[in-house]
């Protein structure tokens, strides 16, 4: 054991080492686990559906062509899959490596095997798989909620065993003393993710739905599967939807506008009004470059932007650029800097002194930033009010994504950005691996193992349709933000000249967070209104998530939103005397903006993108949202 309180024999420190090879984890997993299909473990697997010489001639060839697959897989790939493909073998490898923490409690460890003894007692002294169920040893998990993992003994042996290890393993993180707060977040973080990927419905011979479907279809499902899984290897990511169900600007972000502005950074979109009348000030739409814009534009249906145009708001949006080479000595203060030439390029194009912004998730954190160095200058009155989805400025409390901000981790970023972009598929991995079971494994399972037919989804295709991010931005953001938590300290940080202090910022805010969010969790957000010393704010807390959260369209009818117009100095404060609303926040918002400035212009003239005597670049959703 290391004195440095890092897990040695071979882990690099810190858990920096792990860190890395969790983003291979999908990968390896999955190939350890169709590597249980090939012809010995396939003839086990099947032996109750083969009843003849013909069925065993069919699945001699189905286990010829899965043989065939997977050694042009081995050879592309030039590895072969390192994860244990039996139980016993990962358990035993989990178990040493707990062995190997700082501080590691024996006890706790004869405990956990105490504890497995007397399960597997309880189970097996089980006459019928509904006496078994009312067992109280017994642990639930909606992985094992078909009947199937309870109805054979051996199932129903393997997932409690696995349940209850898992619990036992997280409980013994939990459990190790003697390291830093940070590192403790890591390592249970770690030993979550890990202790997921391991899970007896990720492998073939433990999983009976995929046996099952297997026999029913005759081994198509498992080629299917084999399929699948040689596709994503190929592009280098997991696919969650139809990839030939959605094209941009065909049926998705397909609300009419124009491009009418373009830099090598950003397109400026303008849109085009469906009502005779439009808001005086029109709004200004900042979304994240580390995803693609239409996420406010998914659908007619979905469409934060359609929604809004049909309100009789005058919108432009920023779609940025994916990074290439040619971005990278990209900072932050060339996205600020975008952010103000966008406000004054819409100030001008209309002859307003004013614009309304939002900013969603890290344009948000950037609007943020724009407003204080825009109060410093003087010139705080371009902007008329700011609305910030699901955005960070305080970082203390960010959630998971902190656990991959170490020195070592920081360190490593520029070998994976040698052309000095981040590829995204990194960033997205990262991303599911918040939300591992939903994003990730459930993906393992009915993708490969089950070899099921990609459904058509809109959010996870854009999900998955990935942007690249500049090195040097993304490693100043980690450092300066995430990790050193220097945006919230006055003056401490600089951009274009000018000194960052939050406390200035005058613009009345809207702020909107979501309170199952696992990238900005709402705690997090809360901060905001702590550093709005100047500032008059409004706070609603959503229903769901970093997404679903804020593409809540009001004839969805799902979800709900809290508000509180009293005092409260703390999100817990905020909620214990919030009133609910059902439904969609988006009208709340809505009227809360139309407080600001309810006066209407007519829409023509600059207000009709591409109009006469107006000259445009191209029609939405233009070229840059477009390249890969």
């Amino acid at each position: 054991m290391a004195d440095n309180d890092t897990p040695s024999d071979g882990h690099r420190g810190d858990l920096a080492g792990i860190f890395a090879e969790m983003m291979k984890l999908p990968t390896q997993i999955a190939q350890a686990a169709m590597g249980q299909m090939l012809p010995e473990q396939l003839a086990t697997a099947v032996a109750p559906a083969i009843t003849n010489p013909e069925d065993a001639a069919h699945w001699a060839s189905v286990a010829a062509r899965l043989q065939a697959m997977w050694v042009e897989l081995q050879s592309e790939q030039a590895l072969k899959a390192t994860m244990p493909a039996n139980p016993a073998q990962w358990l035993s490898e989990l178990e040493g490596w707990y062995q190997r923490m700082p501080h590691a409690k024996p006890e706790a460890m004869q405990k956990l095997w105490e504890d497995g003894a007397s399960l597997w007692q309880s189970l097996l002294s089980q006459t019928g798989a509904e006496q078994a169920a009312e067992s109280p040893q017994l642990r639930h998990d909606k992985r094992f909620a078909d009947p199937r993992w309870q109805q054979q003994p051996y199932f129903a042996l393997v997932h409690q065993t696995y349940l209850m290890l898992a619990e036992r393993i997280v409980a013994l993180a939990d459990s190790v003393e003697g390291i830093d707060p940070a590192k403790r977040e890591q390592l249970r973080f770690a030993t979550r993710t890990l202790v997921d990927a391991f899970s007896p419905d990720h492998f073939p011979t433990t999983n009976p739905l995929v046996i099952e479907r297997a026999i029913e279809t005759r081994g198509e499902s498992l080629i299917s599967g084999m399929e699948h899984l040689i596709a994503d290897i190929r592009r280098g990511q997991l696919t969650h939807s139809d990839p030939e169900a959605f094209r941009v600007g065909e049926n998705i972000a397909i609300t009419p506008g124009k491009v009418i502005h373009e830099t090598p950074l950003y397109q400026l979109i303008q849109y085009t009004p469906t009502t005779p009348k439009v808001m005086t000030t029109p709004l200004l739409i900042f979304p994240p470059w580390i995803n693609r814009f239409y996420i406010l534009d998914l659908n007619p249906k979905k469409s934060f932007v359609r929604w809004a145009v049909e309100q009789g708001v005058s919108v432009f949006i920023v779609s940025w650029k994916s990074a290439d080479a040619s971005m990278a000595e990209v900072i932050w203060d060339d996205y600020i800097a975008a952010q103000i030439e966008a406000i004054d390029l819409v100030r001008a194009r209309l002859k307003v002194p004013a614009v309304h912004t939002i900013g969603y998730c890290v344009a948000g954190t950037t609007l943020a930033a724009t407003l204080a160095v825009l109060a410093r200058r003087g010139e705080a009155d371009r902007v008329a009010s700011a609305t910030f989805f699901t955005a960070q400025v305080d970082f203390e409390k960010a959630g998971d994504l902190k656990n991959f901000i170490d020195d070592q981790q920081l360190a490593a970023i520029p070998a994976m950005a040698p052309d000095g972009y981040l590829d995204g598929r990194v960033m997205a991995a990262t991303f599911n691996l918040l939300r591992g079971n939903d994003l990730i494994w459930s993906y393992v399972v009915k993708n490969y193992l089950l070899g099921e037919g990609y459904q058509p989804f809109d959010l996870l295709h854009w999900n998955g349709d990935v942007t690249n991010l500049p090195i040097k931005w993304h490693t100043e953001y980690l450092r300066d933000l995430y990790r050193n938590n220097r945006l919230v300290e006055p003056d401490s940080l600089s951009v274009l000249g000018t000194p960052i202090d939050l406390t200035r910022i005058t613009t009345p805010c809207f702020i909107q967070a979501g309170r199952e969010d696992h990238i900005a969790p709402p705690e997090s957000v809360w901060r905001l209104t702590r550093h709005l010393h100047q500032a008059p704010w409004n706070f609603v807390l959503a229903g769901s998530g970093h997404i679903a959260g804020v593409v809540n369209p009001p004839s969805a009818n799902k979800y709900q939103y809290w508000t509180n117009p009293g005092p409260a100095i703390s999100l817990d404060e905020f909620i214990s005397g919030a009133q609910e609303h059902p439904g969609s926040w988006w009208p709340c918002w809505l009227d809360w903006l139309r407080g600001q400035d309810g006066t209407q212009v007519a829409a023509r003239g600059k207000r009709v993108p591409g109009g006469r005597g107006d000259s445009a670049i191209e029609d939405a959703p233009g070229r840059y949202v477009k390249t890969r």
